[in-house]
């Protein structure tokens, strides 16, 4: 699979005109807990030609989506239009940075991101950030306080990032095993884990809370 979405981003390149800085997954492949009918979500910088940047006559377009076969789900971000959301604590574009799965990246642009990654991190934004998307994930508890494994794990990890930012005062890492750590966690919670990713692996369930 990863030759054939190598493949297709030198496909994108050629068709919206641009250098692809780096590629990555995002979501629960990079987070390590994709379930059977998870999709490829991958997610691009992009630089265009010179003369994209000098033509002042009309509003381009500075980011571009595309869902392709395979169930490959594709979301790419102009250089400049990254760079301003990246200068707030952007923390989706900080968690693709810190994808273990990379497709192709520029090795002086993804250092220097990384680099830069620590001096814009913002703990506070990033408590709000992820118990938000907790929060959310929360509401998907049916009337029998039952939620799917994927939820579940979606909300758990949002925890624990919230949890990691108050902690350490750093970006958590994007991988959902590198949170489980007891200086965060409860042993309790740490035994229970890898139990709860082998039924989601096996298959959707659903919890009871």
């Amino acid at each position: 699979m990863r030759d054939k979405i190598i493949q297709t981003l030198k496909e994108l390149e050629r068709k919206e005109d641009c250098r692809i800085l780096f590629a990555a997954e995002s979501g629960s492949r990079a987070w390590g807990f994709a379930s059977p009918d998870s999709d490829y979500d991958i997610r691009i910088i992009y630089v265009k030609p010179e003369a994209w940047y000098w033509d002042i006559t009309e509003k381009k377009s500075d980011t571009f989506s595309v869902m392709l076969p395979g169930d490959l789900d594709v979301s790419a971000w102009e250089l400049r239009k990254t760079l301003q959301l990246f200068s707030t604590c952007n923390l989706a574009l900080n968690e693709w940075l810190g994808s273990p799965i990379i497709y192709g990246a520029e090795e002086k642009f993804l250092a220097e991101m990384k680099r830069l990654r620590s001096y814009f991190f913002n703990s506070v934004r990033a408590g709000h950030h992820y118990l938000a998307m907790a929060d959310n994930s929360w509401s998907y508890l049916n009337e029998n306080r039952e939620i799917t494994l994927k939820k579940l794990f979606y909300a758990l990890r949002c925890l624990f990032c919230a949890m990691w930012s108050d902690r350490f005062h750093s970006m958590p890492p994007t991988e959902f095993d590198k949170l489980l750590i007891p200086e965060l966690l409860p042993v309790e919670i740490l035994q229970l884990i890898p139990e709860l990713k082998r039924q989601m692996a096996a298959a959707g369930i659903n919890v009871r809370i």
